[in-house]
């Protein structure tokens, strides 16, 4: 099978992140480990077999600036709710399984929203399906369906935030739409009638589609 080639240019913010990755894992941010990881990069992204992450040429500043924002003001936040929730609470806590269909289908964006949901204390992404980019989190602290409704809002946000900073011109066009037209994405009624995105509580060891872990559907 052969590898469509990428432009090395558009291969660049990947190279420069992975140099940046290089210089963390030996905490040596000198000029020496720099050129190391960009040829390190280079020839991991170039030489071996990975799927094409391309770049859409967008980098929309204040965009990420709010999502930064966004994101550190959550992790701060939610550090001290599960906190509050380990000393008060304790094992009365309650969580489920929430399927949150994204808009976008590019690979890189699905990561980056997986990411933002992982390093917020409390969520979880279980797993993904590709074929209709839907993330399935186990949420700590669920008390009903409103609270399902709340993590979707966040986690489409925090999609938003990101298709808004550098997602590609067609998801951007249709975030746009949505804001003109007042409408929400997410998986249609029939779709959710037939794949129930709430699991049930930790204690039971809940799975996506209604059934416990032991595969037997819950009462």
């Amino acid at each position: 099978m052969r590898r469509p080639r990428t432009p090395l240019r558009l291969e660049m913010p990947l190279i420069a992140f992975l140099a940046f990755l290089w210089m963390a894992v030996w905490r040596d941010f000198t000029l020496g480990t720099l050129l190391v990881g960009l040829v390190l990069g280079t020839a991991i992204v170039r030489v071996f077999y990975l799927p094409p992450l391309r770049g859409t040429g967008r980098f929309n500043l204040f965009w990420w600036v709010v999502f930064a924002g966004r994101f550190l003001g959550r992790m701060v936040f939610a550090s001290f709710q599960v906190a509050w929730l380990a000393v008060v609470r304790g094992p009365r806590v309650r969580s489920a399984i929430v399927a949150v269909q994204l808009r976008s289908h590019d690979d890189f964006l699905v990561t980056m929203v997986g990411h933002a949901v992982v390093l917020v204390p409390g969520s979880l992404v279980l797993d993904v399906d590709r074929t209709t980019t839907t993330l399935y989190l186990h949420c700590l602290d669920f008390r009903g369906p409103e609270d399902a409704d709340r993590v979707r809002r966040s986690v489409l946000r925090d999609e938003a935030l990101l298709i808004r900073a550098g997602g590609t011109p067609s998801d951007l066009a249709g975030i746009r739409a949505e804001k003109r037209l007042g409408r929400t994405p997410g998986l249609s009624p029939a779709e959710l009638r037939a794949h129930p995105p709430i699991g049930g509580s930790a204690t039971r060891g809940a799975a996506p589609g209604g059934l416990d872990a032991s595969g037997e559907g819950r009462s």
